[in-house]
């Protein structure tokens, strides 16, 4: 039997999205005689390029701590993918694809995670470009600088997916949009640069499984590492919501991942039940309030922000007076197709330069004597 007359539709739900749905920017590829699926392509693509693993060494939540067990982006995208995966295999979903946009949907994070973005976004706009946003980071790198700048031409359903992830909203019912095309992939790309206000809802059904996922991933998890750190004691969390959902990472992920499945089985979108959403909300507001902006995490910012903003005008500075000696060359323009170099300006060859870096490359560059040190909070 050929194998890519086997048609796996019939196993899916109608509310799924079917292999034959995938839409390539460039359809020249030769592919056609590839016996694997097209969602499954794009992961191939994804988990072999150099952006992904850069993952290894990316801060999630905590930076520059002497721990080996705090979570890094590594294993939370894979984290994404497994949650996100059982959900969609219950709900008849097209599991390639979600796998593919849970493990590249972080690839844009800046060194440094969240703070870092931040950091670099101020830098980008004082420089005149757009504001540094992960989601469309994750874009650019893979389909713009990876492969010399030719980038993986990945289905627009992926792309999708990355660019509506965004974990950090509280969503209770998710239904999808109406993208058609990459023209519309554009519109979104400059609706999210411009802080159009409005939810980006994804366009199938196994985007906005990821979306829920990547909350569910880190909630729990961030509470573990925290309990484990000793910036909070699990006895803290809050009542009104550990009743409902539960007070560990297991329990929590189980029950979450328990109620999305009862209340979106057989419908065309994504949903909590209010009870549960109002739980996860409250943890989501202690974790913002105990966690993420505690300042024990926030004692080497100052350095980080500093060397930030003085890497990014040394570089600027090393490309205008074509420093071939600079970093910037050696190691990320010297690998470039020269069409990437005249599709962009200096600044944003900078921000794509150290928006990539791990947390690691980018500590190395600052002198040794006012480098951060590993803590245990």
């Amino acid at each position: 039997m050929d194998i890519k007359s086997l048609n796996l539709k019939e196993s899916y739900s109608e509310f799924a999205c079917f292999d034959s749905d995938a839409i390539r920017k460039r359809d020249d590829e030769k592919i056609d005689h590839d016996f694997r699926p097209p969602f499954s392509i794009d992961t191939d693509r994804i988990i072999n390029s150099k952006s992904y693993t850069r993952y290894i060494d990316k801060t999630q939540v905590f930076s520059l701590i002497d721990n080996d067990h705090i979570t890094h982006r590594v294993l939370h995208v894979q984290l994404v993918s497994k949650i996100a995966r059982t959900i969609g295999r219950f709900l008849n979903l097209n599991l390639d694809l979600i796998e593919a946009i849970a493990l590249s949907h972080d690839i844009g994070h800046a060194p440094f995670g969240h703070d870092g973005e931040t950091i670099l976004s101020e830098i980008c706009e004082g420089y005149g470009i757009e504001k540094y946003k992960h989601n469309i980071q994750s874009v650019h790198y893979l389909e713009n600088i990876e492969k010399k700048g030719t980038g993986l031409n990945l289905t627009l359903q992926t792309i999708d997916g990355i660019l509506s992830h965004n974990g950090e909203t509280h969503d209770t019912v998710l239904s999808t949009s109406k993208i058609k095309n990459f023209s519309d992939i554009e519109i979104t790309i400059k609706n999210i640069q411009n802080d159009v206000p409005g939810i980006y809802e994804p366009m199938t059904l196994e985007a906005c499984v990821v979306r829920f996922a990547d909350t569910i991933s880190y909630i729990g998890r961030d509470i573990e590492d925290a309990v484990s750190l000793g910036l909070i004691k699990r006895v803290d969390l809050p009542f009104e919501s550990t009743k409902v959902i539960g007070k560990t990472n297991g329990t929590i992920v189980y029950n979450l991942v328990s109620d999305i499945i009862k209340n979106s089985s057989g419908k065309n979108y994504i949903s909590y039940s209010t009870r549960f959403s109002k739980a996860l909300k409250i943890l989501k507001e202690f974790n913002l309030e105990k966690i993420y902006m505690n300042l024990k995490l926030k004692k080497h910012l100052f350095i980080v922000k500093d060397y930030y903003r003085k890497l990014f005008n040394q570089y600027v500075s090393d490309l205008n007076s074509l420093n071939l000696n600079s970093l910037i060359y050696k190691d990320f323009l010297n690998e470039m197709d020269e069409k990437y170099s005249k599709n962009h300006n200096e600044p944003e060859i900078v921000r794509d330069f150290i928006g990539g870096m791990t947390d690691h490359y980018f500590i190395n560059q600052i002198p040794e004597k006012h480098r951060p040190l590993k803590n245990k909070v």
